[in-house]
């Protein structure tokens, strides 16, 4: 198991290709993908699998099984990884749970958690999250752990162009979570 970073109660770490089945428990999960508007085959799964771990050997990051630490349960993925939007570099918070683990603060934990880490640790001037304007709760994660609407953009997905809300948190070089957050390397 190859931990990325740790919270109070989660740990992400990456994924390995003996974690097909449980990637594709949530891409293959029409009430997880609800936002994406697509569940994946099982091609679609491998294809993710693929590139986020292509993404941690070129830069370290991507999207990340959320494990429960007190039990060991993944119950979901959560994500730091480089992004453009509109031609502007940026790096992006993503995070998707399977519904029984949602309303319980892991969304906004681990948000927080991967925020602290892209400017304590990676030194961002800030970081964004791409929202469906629909999405209420990730909305008031973003919200919660301090990103503001700063626009919007068309995302093209599976031959339609999805409207995105965007919300950006700057790094304010201060820090009320790091006693919270422990990177691992």
């Amino acid at each position: 198991m190859s931990i990325f970073l740790e919270t109070e109660r989660l740990r992400l770490r990456r994924w390995g290709q003996s974690d097909f089945r449980l990637l594709a428990s949530l891409l293959q999960n029409a009430e997880v993908m609800y936002s994406w508007e697509h569940t994946f085959t099982d091609e679609e799964v491998r294809a993710w699998m693929e590139r986020s771990l292509a993404s941690y050997a070129a830069c370290g990051l991507g999207w990340f099984a959320l494990e429960r630490k007190n039990s060991g349960m993944i119950i979901g993925q959560a994500a730091l990884t480089p992004d453009v939007v509109n031609g502007t570099h940026y790096h992006e918070i993503s995070y998707m749970l399977h519904p029984g683990f949602r309303h319980c603060g892991y969304a906004r934990e681990v948000a927080a958690a991967l925020a602290e880490y892209a400017f304590c640790t990676l030194k961002l001037p800030a970081v964004i999250f791409e929202i469906r304007p629909e999405n209420a709760s990730s909305i008031r994660v973003a919200e919660a752990v301090g990103a503001q609407l700063v626009g919007s953009f068309i995302k093209p997905y599976h031959g339609k162009g999805m409207l995105h809300a965007v919300y950006r948190k700057e790094n304010c070089g201060q820090s009320s979570l790091s006693q919270s957050v422990t990177p691992l390397q």
